[in-house]
């Protein structure tokens, strides 16, 4: 579309808020995340890649080129709790099982296994309608968690929770035709209601219904993620 840029338009001052819809998915062995579950409390997700820093070459008496290092994808996840499935993530082991087969008695300083990550956010813009509104959702691959500070106090009269913060670290896994990622990002507003719910069915899993059984909710990998959304099947007229 050609004419003069004009910038602010109603409905186009678009903003990003709100950390929801966390989902836990503990890796297994061969390198999957079959079974997702809900982490509950989570407040906040800060995204900090690091790298892709720039090494100037000079020849000549002048700038000649510049590589940059590889990117990498950390981040730090923080939450009033966390989901016993993520105990063998924090480097927790079971020294005694509880009832419902919970652990009830965890020893530390263990392996600390590799999990996925998926968590939402809301698209909003500037006008009351909220029906062009959306949300984006945020997978992490193969990321690994390091040991987070804990501070217990005593109750007084500013009594507060206990925040945990864990940093993060992840390892790209292959992507076709792209260079290794360990993040991607699903934005709602840019797909059909239809592909949406075909990648959500898998994330978060689905109920029976109809001749149609209950799935598990899994992580899939970025070349499934792309299958999934353009195999997607539109709704019969």
């Amino acid at each position: 579309m050609s004419g003069k840029l004009k910038w602010d338009q109603t409905g186009e001052r678009l903003f990003e808020t709100g950390t929801t819809n966390g989902v836990l998915y503990v890796q297994a062995s061969d390198g999957s995340y079959p079974e997702g579950v809900v982490w509950n409390g989570l407040t906040a997700v800060t995204e900090s890649p690091s790298g892709a820093e720039a090494n100037d070459m000079w020849a000549d008496n002048i700038k000649y080129g510049s590589l940059r290092s590889a990117e990498t994808f950390g981040a730090t996840i923080e939450a009033y709790t966390y989901p016993d499935e993520f105990g063998a993530c924090n480097g927790e082991g079971v020294l005694v099982t509880g009832t419902g087969g919970k652990a009830a008695v965890k020893i530390g300083q263990q392996k600390r296994n590799p999990f996925g990550f998926c968590y939402r956010t809301e698209i909003g813009n500037d006008t009351a309608t909220e029906g062009d509104d959306g949300y984006k959702l945020h997978l992490i691959y193969n990321a690994t968690a390091s040991p987070s500070e804990r501070a217990y106090t005593t109750v007084n009269d500013s009594p507060e929770a206990i925040t945990f913060s864990w940093e993060i670290s992840t390892t790209p896994v292959d992507v076709s035709g792209f260079k290794p990622t360990a993040s991607l990002e699903i934005d709602s507003t840019k797909l059909a209601d239809y592909q949406l719910k075909a990648i959500e069915d898998v994330l978060y899993g689905k109920d029976a219904s109809g001749n149609d059984a209950a799935t598990t909710a899994r992580l899939p990998l970025p070349d499934e993620v792309k299958t999934i959304i353009n195999n997607a099947t539109p709704p019969s007229p």
